[in-house]
């Protein structure tokens, strides 16, 4: 029942800052330098339809119509029109989307995979040659820009030794697994493996340095409370002692992170997107805003703001789990 409670409040609430982004980027349209009729119009385009074409965009309503209209179309699920694309922006959003997300989740599972072993042996054998090995790789994680990475991951890795490709994404994660699961075949499994390691890797290093740089910190909190010399005192195995007790008081600021960063990916991804041509959000909401198409910036926005409002969500729930202590309240 509480956790029930819970989501309610919680879903309420994120719902009030759904609204509030939908607003901040309804009115970014009107006080962004630019006209959309400009990037829709020939360049001799007369008067009378330049005028035609506010009417067709909505452009000509007053500010409060246009927003009451713009929000009942989000609704009902209606994005607006891309002109300059000729489409729908929810189809085109919803077609980039899945590239994206499989980018970000892939990067979050090649950070967690690396980053809390580490940190773990780091914190556990603190000032001995893994730990500064562990430090320093957090260091330079940390202090490499993702663009320079990913070129120099394409320039060793794929050029010079040819073990991977360097661009583009062939086939989805989702047609993939139909073709494992109906026709019997790893044909595309492979393939989406071998155009996301690149990709991943560039975008999870620095997640992967920050995580290890909070799991060591934590650990080393954690080992020198009381609960673990009583924990060793009872004769409990050091892997139990470590892996249950201490790296579970560890994992909240972890699932924090993790969570506002797995957000922070999903939107964020440009660089890395424009480096490897990954059809994903970045490389569409930066073609958008070159070419002030309204529709798109505000749809992208609006989907990453939400997907920040339903990660956090659940990561508040997962804090319960992982601490009983902390309550829903």
């Amino acid at each position: 029942m509480r956790l029930t409670r819970f989501f309610i409040r919680r879903t309420l609430q994120g719902l009030l800052v759904v609204w509030g982004v939908i607003t901040i980027v309804f009115l970014l349209r009107f006080i962004t330098p630019g006209n959309p009729i400009d990037f829709v119009a020939p360049l001799d385009a007369s008067p009378e339809l330049r005028q035609s074409l506010a009417a067709d965009l909505g452009l000509d309503k007053p500010l409060y119509v246009q927003y009451f209209e713009y929000v009942t179309s989000l609704v009902q699920g209606d994005m607006g029109y891309s002109f300059l694309r000729g489409q729908p922006a929810s189809d085109i959003i919803f077609r980039r989307l899945p590239a994206t997300l499989e980018l970000a989740i892939a990067s979050t599972v090649v950070a967690i995979v690396f980053s809390i072993p580490l940190g773990v042996i780091s914190a556990t054998r603190r000032n001995e040659p893994v730990d500064y090995a562990a430090t320093s790789f957090s260091l330079a994680g940390i202090s490499t820009p993702n663009f320079w990475l990913g070129i120099m991951l394409i320039l060793v890795v794929g050029v010079q030794f040819e073990l991977l490709p360097t661009s583009r994404r062939i086939i989805g994660f989702a047609p993939a697994v139909e073709m494992l699961i109906f026709d019997q075949s790893t044909l595309g499994i492979r393939a989406w493996l071998e155009h996301i390691i690149l990709p991943a890797v560039t975008l999870g290093t620095y997640f992967t340095a920050l995580i290890v740089r909070l799991t060591r910190s934590g650990m080393l909190e954690e080992l020198g409370k009381s609960y673990v010399e009583s924990s060793r005192a009872k004769g409990l195995p050091e892997t139990l002692v470590r892996y249950k007790h201490v790296l579970r008081n560890t994992m909240i600021p972890i699932i924090t992170v993790l969570g506002l960063q797995l957000g922070t990916l999903i939107g964020g991804a440009v660089i890395t997107e424009s480096v490897f041509s990954w059809p994903g959000l970045g490389t569409l909401v930066i073609d958008a805003i070159n070419q002030r198409d309204w529709p798109l910036i505000q749809g992208t926005i609006i989907i990453i703001g939400t997907g920040f409002v339903i990660i956090n969500i659940f990561v508040d729930a997962l804090y319960t789990y992982l601490n009983p202590q902390v309550e829903f309240e």
